[in-house]
C-alpha cells in the first residue's frame, strides 16, 4: 500500500516538475507592429512604435521638402480667343486695306472661335521658400477666329474684302504659333500637395507667327484655303497669367498690339482651362 502511495507521489511531483520547466522555457512572443517588405514598411495593427513614427516622419518631411527644380512634359490647354478691335474704320489706312469695311465685317461666333495650346515642356524654379518661384515653358498656340460675315483675305499685297456673291458656311482665320512663356509664380500653400494647393502666376510670352491660312467652305466652291501673306505681325508679345486652385488651372493671355501689320487693329486675348499636372 504505501508503496503505491510513493509511487503516486513520485509521478505527481515528476508532472509538475515537467510542467514547471516547460513554462520557464516559454516567454510570451509580442507581435510585431510593423513588417517590412523590401524597403516598404507596413503597419499591422495601428499601434505607433519608435520605427512606425520614424516612417511617418520620414514621408511628412519627403512631403514638405519639394525640389528646386522641377520640370513637366506635356500640358494641353482648351478655350476661347477674341480680339479687342480698337481700329479706325474712317481713317484712310483702314480703307485701303479693307475698302468699305465696318466694325460689323468682323464679328465672331464665340462659341467656335477656340484657343488650343500644346506645351512641350515646363519648368518650375524655386526662388523664395517654394513661395516664390519662376515659372516657363515651350509650345504651340493655335487660334482659330470663325467670321459670321463673308469676308475673304487677298494676299501681295495683303488685303479684305466682303464677298456678296457667295454665302460661306465656314470661315475662319487660323494663325499658329510658337511661344516661350516666363513668369512669376507665388504659390500661397506650399506644404500642400497640388489637390490642395492655391497660387498665382503673371508674366510675358514672346511668340512667333510660324503659319497662317483663311479656310473656307460653301457650296459653290467647297473647302478652301488661303496660305501666305495675310498682312499679319510675325512676333506677338502678350501678358500671361494662371490662377492654380487644385487641380484647376485657369489661363489667359492678352497681347500688348494687334496682330495685324497696318489696316486693322485687333488685340487677340485668350481665356481657358489648362489640363496639367504640374
Amino acid at each position: 500500500m504505501f508503496k503505491k502511495i510513493g509511487l503516486m507521489a513520485l509521478a505527481t511531483c515528476a508532472l509538475f516538475s515537467t510542467q514547471a520547466q516547460t513554462d520557464s522555457t516559454q516567454s510570451p512572443v509580442k507581435e510585431s507592429d510593423t513588417m517590412r517588405i523590401g524597403n516598404i514598411i507596413i503597419l499591422k495593427n495601428g499601434q505607433p512604435s519608435n520605427q512606425s513614427q520614424e516612417v511617418q516622419d520620414y514621408f511628412k518631411h519627403r512631403k514638405y521638402n519639394k525640389s528646386n527644380h522641377v520640370t513637366h512634359w506635356f500640358a494641353f490647354d482648351l478655350g476661347f480667343n477674341n480680339f479687342v478691335d480698337n481700329t479706325d474704320y474712317s481713317s484712310p489706312e483702314t480703307q485701303a486695306f479693307a475698302p468699305g469695311a465696318t466694325d460689323d465685317w468682323f464679328n465672331l461666333r464665340n462659341s467656335k472661335s477656340v484657343n488650343v495650346n500644346i506645351w512641350f515642356v515646363q519648368g518650375r524654379l524655386n526662388m523664395i521658400k517654394h513661395v516664390i518661384n519662376l515659372r516657363y515653358g515651350a509650345g504651340l498656340e493655335f487660334y482659330n477666329f470663325r467670321f459670321e460675315e463673308d469676308i475673304r483675305f487677298r494676299k501681295n499685297p495683303p488685303s479684305v474684302y466682303l464677298d456678296d456673291q457667295i454665302n460661306y458656311n465656314k470661315n475662319k482665320l487660323a494663325l499658329n504659333y510658337i511661344t516661350v512663356p516666363v513668369m512669376l509664380n507665388i504659390n500661397f500653400t506650399p506644404g500642400k500637395s497640388l489637390e490642395r494647393s492655391f497660387g498665382v502666376s503673371a508674366g510675358v510670352s514672346g511668340s512667333y507667327l510660324y503659319g497662317s491660312r483663311q479656310k473656307y467652305r460653301s457650296d459653290e466652291t467647297g473647302k478652301e484655303k488661303l496660305k501666305g501673306n495675310l498682312g499679319l505681325n510675325d512676333f506677338k508679345l502678350a501678358y500671361v497669367g494662371e490662377i492654380h486652385l487644385g487641380p484647376v488651372q485657369v489661363y489667359g493671355s492678352y497681347a500688348t498690339e494687334s496682330m495685324f501689320k497696318k489696316g486693322l487693329d485687333f488685340t487677340p486675348y485668350t481665356v481657358g482651362l489648362r489640363l496639367s499636372a504640374f
